[in-house]
């Protein structure tokens, strides 16, 4: 399927619903955010590293930041971080610049390497949309954790491309039908900058509350 550019969502958001549908839709379609001390940090790395003015050239390195992308099959549009573009026959011309270069994405996590696959389906959105923008191949890319000060190296497979078009597909039909899952607590759940306006905890209560309530009146009818 090709998306029309009307139609685009916002590429960081493919972390958000990998992570919590109901967080995606809260952001997304409702409009609602937070900052907590997480976000309002990584949002300080971001700028620092999404400064359109600064392009440095190292060796047979070129280092572009905040490069706008975006993909007609996934309809996603962001802004990356950095993009390294070394000298390799492999790789493809950049205008004023002689011989091939090869792009290579390095997104920025405030924290560390996490069990889960969320910053990896960000990195793979991120990859299609700039194999998009500048007509390449991307076969692996980085992320870099502030926290240790990791680099830490992610092969681009068919499998998490198949996966990262799944999940896009699914954000344009909770985008376009307006779906917001009902609020589940999970343990991660006092991470989320949303976790007083999404109220878990709450809404666990009150499915008990509706349970203890729905059992009461079954047990009185059998008197």
């Amino acid at each position: 399927m090709v998306y029309d550019e009307s139609d685009y969502l916002m590429l960081s958001g493919i972390q958000h619903f990998q992570f919590c549908k109901r967080q995606w839709s809260l952001i997304h379609i409702e409009q609602q955010w937070s900052d907590n001390e997480a976000t309002a940090h990584g949002q300080i790395l971001h700028k620092k590293a999404d400064d359109p003015y600064v392009k440095e050239k190292r060796n047979d390195v070129i280092i572009s930041r905040a490069m706008h992308v975006s993909s007609k099959e996934l309809g996603l549009y962001g802004i990356l971080d950095v993009v390294e573009f070394h000298k390799d026959e492999r790789g493809i011309e950049l205008k004023g610049r002689s011989g091939k270069w090869l792009p290579i994405i390095v997104e920025y996590k405030r924290g560390k390497d996490k069990k889960d696959i969320y910053d990896i389906v960000q990195l793979v959105a991120q990859a299609i949309c700039l194999e998009e923008t500048l007509g390449c191949t991307i076969e692996y890319s980085y992320l870099y954790y502030h926290r240790v000060n990791q680099k830490k190296r992610i092969e681009i497979t068919p499998e998490l491309r198949k996966e990262v078009v799944s999940l896009a597909s699914q954000m344009h039909e909770y985008y376009e039908h307006k779906v917001v899952p009902k609020a589940e607590y999970f343990k991660n759940c006092q991470l989320c900058s949303l976790v007083d306006i999404c109220m878990p905890r709450l809404s666990k209560k009150n499915r008990n509350i509706d349970n203890y309530i729905f059992h009461a009146l079954k047990s009185e009818d059998g008197l």
